[in-house]
């Protein structure tokens, strides 16, 4: 099943978001080969280049690493997984607070929601 993606950014960076976030649940281990362009293209159903502008993205961060013609692999620094890891929670967190501004919502209020759903 292709994936989804939205018109609010550009298709190449919700894929590197959606590697990444696999990469820091642990879909992909450390040292291991990293599938290829065109299978992960034809798994989210999008055009290779577009496929491998995101993986290119990830490599810039450091979260993959190219061994020439053998493919790409993840990195094995957790120092950069525990940095990528923290830059996506704060995204996240920026992202909230965006939406729930826009939303007429405060900082307090916003609190209490997330505890009253952390309840349930």
């Amino acid at each position: 099943m292709a994936w989804q993606f939205n018109q609010r950014e550009p298709v190449f960076l919700q894929i590197a978001n959606r590697l990444r976030g696999d990469i820091l649940r642990g879909e992909y281990d450390p040292y291991e080969q990293f599938p290829s362009v065109r299978q992960l293209a034809t798994l989210a159903a999008v055009n290779p280049n577009t496929m491998q502008k995101a993986l290119s993205h990830l490599e810039e961060e450091g979260i993959l690493y190219s061994k020439g013609t053998v493919g790409r692999f993840v990195t094995e620094d957790a120092s950069i997984l525990q940095s990528a890891n923290e830059k996506m929670r704060r995204e996240l967190v920026k992202k909230m607070l965006s939406e729930a501004s826009a939303l007429g919502i405060g900082h307090d209020e916003l609190v209490k929601y997330i505890k009253e759903e952390v309840e349930k």
